[in-house]
């Protein structure tokens, strides 16, 4: 009995006292050649006194209102005590569900697109894994 409330209470000390911020998004790319597709770089910042690991990357991007990926990646990826951090974003975007047509015209014109970044960044602190809500907008500009 008494093992088991030592672990009640030394479970919860695993997890870091504040939520990991996802501060923005940015460096939007899309590189539109025969497998389009969109890279980025989110930047996270780590509020703690302890490092921590970044494992795994589960989002839906949406270009103006239409999903047009999934973000499915897994990482190894170090995260630094009380300081800001890169993640970095690669996706190959579905054209047949952006319209590729519209999409084409709109690159040539220099049309503006709401990216829309939804899911979480899941990572790890001594073997313990929490997810981070990811849910942001941006409008980008793309030219050829």
């Amino acid at each position: 009995m008494l093992g088991f409330f030592v672990l009640l209470v030394a479970f919860p000390s695993c997890k870091p006292k504040e939520d990991v911020q996802l501060r923005k998004i940015k460096d939007v790319i899309v590189d539109a050649t025969s497998e389009p597709l969109l890279k980025a770089n989110a930047i996270l910042y780590n509020p703690n006194n302890i490092r921590m690991t970044v494992k795994k990357i589960d989002m839906e991007v949406f270009v103006d209102g239409k999903k047009a990926a999934v973000i499915d990646q897994q990482l190894k990826l170090k995260v630094p005590a009380k300081d800001e951090f890169t993640v970095p974003l690669e996706v190959k975007l579905n054209m047949k569900e952006i319209g590729l047509l519209d999409a084409v015209f709109a690159v040539i014109g220099g049309k503006k697109f709401q990216i829309h970044y939804k899911g979480t960044i899941r990572l790890q602190y001594k073997g313990v894994p929490f997810s981070v809500p990811v849910n942001y907008k941006e409008e980008i500009r793309i030219r050829l």
